[in-house]
């Protein structure tokens, strides 16, 4: 079907739904996150609605992927928001302001384990009977040739284990009216055994099956890590009540703000903050890391990883079915469904093709016959007849390596991505990737970790650092700010005693002010000295490094300071060098000061910088960078990077710190802030390449080499059967090494 219409068709299908659900004015579908929102006014029945809207988003998925509609019918609008497309009721923008949205489960996404993908058994035993009685008939052949029909017999149970799947994929295409290389195979099966060759049909047969079996094996090795991720996630919680008592709920009850208990081999319910206790966690199942990871107040865990040790409690802070571990299963469910462009051509390719084998080999057949004046179907010693010159030329012509080249090296790819923290929206992910030749880095959160350290306390005059340590641990630890939470844990490790604070405020965009035995104290900018009466003074005093942030403190005859840096990652170095060793230009994106930007790059060795830059500026070097056909990836996690990655070849989105903004316009996401992941993607990206041009050269190659034997004449049956198969098998086998190779 034309995707014009395919559109038209979804539109028409949610206009349908709208018409049957007076109470609901719109539906947003956003099919690339998996999301799907309805507007309503006033209460509804969200059980009744739920399972209509599922069957309409169901019935018009395909529709979607098209998205080629930009109107609808007479009193109904479409409109892009973003990502997402909003089909609604045509009102006045006062009544949409009154519209509540409400999720709704996206049909398909599961929110259970997914039974186990085995089909690939089944096909690995029928091509194993197949094989055994290939073995056996033609064993019977050579040594019993007057037993021939008992021979025949058991060539008749390969045929059929080798022919099961190809003929029950051929009669569903065959009630859609389309024909595809399994009808090929089985056609040409059975043209062998009309002439007699009963060895070649089932010879056919079982190399077909088995590498179809290992199509399905790779599949299921892709499936398998989607099913891991989801039997990982826990069903029940403990959930402490205000009084301190437990209480055991679902998970699809958990609420943000919540306190959750966690016990030693449990796994955490949903992503939250930890308020007390010190643990572990193994987040192998997200990351790929095997090494546990520390566990202690204030930092993250994640729904999905297993608490090894100690019981901790936390704050939920995304719902379950926001969590990261279900983030990571839509965005691998979303990309096996993404094809990439190559792997589009080879799918329009391949049916179109296989038209043209069996038109080619039937004029071939003619020719053989009408123009050289071969026998039609029988053979003769030292003559092959024109039919069986025409099975072998269908055989060794038939695109089935061809049409598996790509796929099968794709998901692969995406397999050993997911396995080890490393997530790709898609084929066409993997095939950009290989191509960039600049890398342009964020700094903050990016090439730095994004949470300041503090690196020092300063009093004036010197000699009172321990009573500015005091003032800024007693002022932060009630403040709510991102740097009271670097103050307060620098105090507490450094066991900085407590002192009490009365009187405490929130002086909005200048810092806190609060009172201790009757005297104020105030923490916050610069600023805060610059306009009160120690102005003058305040200006000479000596202005921190450019790579440093700075608290000041103002108490009762104490003055100082607090100096915080943004930590660079320890991995960082590492991958800016082995990116110049593999000549690839590194450019550093930042709206941070020059002086700071500068600092981190010589530091890190990056090979340009360009600082003080808007989102649009960014945006501006992104294209420019472009320019003269450069592929550029750019790395980012904040909302001020999405534009960046949407204008990059490849947008890279650090996955924990990321913002939603970053993480929908990115098309590769390195899970947990693994910087070190890029190069791994990187790696991956290239030997998915390879193994993708290795295929092809393959399938094509035997392809042209056995169809100009064949047309001489020279290619019995059986070695073309032998041929053709065996690169399939080849082709399988090949991008099979993605998945158990090592791309780190």
């Amino acid at each position: 079907m034309h995707p014009d219409h395919q559109a038209a068709d979804w539109v028409k299908e949610l206009v349908q739904f709208l018409r049957s659900q007076p109470g609901v004015s719109a539906v947003r579908v956003d099919p690339e996150a998996h999301k799907v929102s309805v507007a309503t006014i006033g209460n509804v029945d969200l059980t009744e609605l739920k399972t209509k809207l599922a069957a309409t988003i169901a019935a018009v998925e395909l529709g979607l992927a098209a998205q080629g509609a930009t109107t609808a019918p007479a009193g109904y609008l479409v409109r892009r928001d973003g990502a997402a497309t909003v089909i609604g009721r045509q009102t006045c923008t006062t009544a949409e302001t009154m519209w509540q949205w409400r999720e709704v489960e996206w049909p398909g996404v599961a929110a259970e384990p997914v039974a186990g993908h085995e089909e690939w058994r089944v096909l690995a035993t029928l091509a194993a009977v197949c094989g055994i009685a290939g073995i056996a008939g033609a064993a019977m052949v050579q040594l019993r040739p007057d037993l021939w029909l008992l021979a025949r017999v058991i060539f008749g149970v390969g045929f059929v284990a080798g022919a099961w799947d190809a003929t029950v994929d051929t009669g569903a295409n065959l009630r859609k009216g389309r024909i595809d290389i399994h009808f090929l195979m089985l056609t040409v099966a059975i043209g062998a055994v009309s002439i007699g060759a009963w060895g070649e049909a089932v010879l056919l047969l079982f190399l077909f099956s088995a590498s179809g079996a290992m199509e399905e094996y790779a599949l299921d090795r892709t499936q398998r890590e989607v099913g891991a991720l989801l039997k990982s996630a826990p069903k029940r919680a403990t959930l402490l009540r205000a009084d301190g008592t437990e209480m055991e709920i679902a998970v699809a009850e958990i609420l943000v703000g919540q306190r959750l208990r966690v016990r030693p081999g449990e796994a955490f319910s949903a992503d939250g903050r930890v308020l007390g206790g010190r643990s572990a966690s193994d987040e192998s199942t997200l990351t790929g890391e095997a090494t546990p990871v520390e566990k202690g107040t204030g930092d993250q865990v994640f729904s999905g990883t297993l608490n090894l040790w100690g019981s901790i409690d936390f704050e939920v802070v995304r719902l379950p079915s926001e969590s990261t571990l279900h983030k990571i299963i839509r965005l691998i469910q979303t990309a096996q469904r993404l094809k990439a462009p190559s792997e589009r051509f080879t799918d329009r390719f391949g049916t179109g093709y296989t038209y043209l084998v069996i038109g080619g080999s039937l004029l071939m057949f003619l020719v053989w016959w009408l123009g050289f004046h071969l026998p039609p179907f029988q053979n003769t010693p030292g003559v092959r007849s024109a039919f069986y010159r025409a099975m072998t030329l269908m055989v060794v012509a038939s695109p089935c390596a061809l049409v598996l080249s790509i796929p099968s090296a794709i998901l692969a790819a995406i397999a050993w991505g997911a396995r080890h923290g490393v997530l790709f929206r898609g084929g066409g992910a993997i095939e950009k990737l290989a191509e960039v030749s600049v890398v342009a880095l964020d700094k903050t959160g990016t090439l730095t970790t994004g949470e300041l350290t503090v690196v020092g306390y300063e009093s004036f005059p010197p000699g009172r650092e321990q009573e500015v340590m005091e003032l800024a641990y007693a002022l932060e630890s009630r403040s709510e700010h991102p740097l009271a939470r670097a103050v307060v844990r620098d105090a507490r490790a450094r066991g900085v005693r407590s002192r009490e604070v009365e009187d405490f405020r929130n002086l909005i965009g200048q810092g806190v002010k609060g009172t201790f035995n009757g005297a104020s104290a105030l923490l916050g900018r610069r600023e805060l000295l610059e306009a009160g009466p120690l102005g003058a003074w305040a200006e000479k005093l000596p202005p921190a490094s450019a790579e440093l942030a700075e608290i000041w403190i103002v108490g009762q005859d104490v003055l100082g300071r607090v100096l915080l840096k943004d930590q660079i990652r320890a991995e960082s170095r590492a991958v800016l060098t082995e990116l110049k060793r593999l000549g690839i230009h590194t450019v550093m994106l930042t709206g941070d000061r020059r002086q700071a930007a500068e600092a981190v790059a010589r530091d890190l060795g990056v090979g340009e910088v360009r600082a003080h830059l808007t989102p649009a500026e960014k945006v501006a070097a992104i294209v420019e960078l472009r320019r003269g056909g450069r592929k550029v990836a750019m790395v980012g996690d904040g909302v001020n990077d999405a534009p960046c990655l949407a204008a990059a070849d490849v947008g890279v989105a650090m996955g924990a710190r990321g913002s939603d903004a970053a993480l929908e316009q990115a098309e590769v996401i390195l899970m947990h802030d693994r910087i070190e992941n890029f190069l791994s993607a990187e790696r991956l990206s290239r030997r998915a390449r390879a193994i993708i041009r290795q295929n092809l050269a393959i399938s094509l190659g035997v392809v042209v080499i056995m169809v100009i034997a064949t047309a001489f004449g020279a290619v019995p049956l059986a070695l073309g059967v032998g041929a053709h198969e065996g690169s399939t098998v080849v082709v399988c086998l090949n991008s099979l090494r993605l998945l158990f190779g090592r791309n780190k």
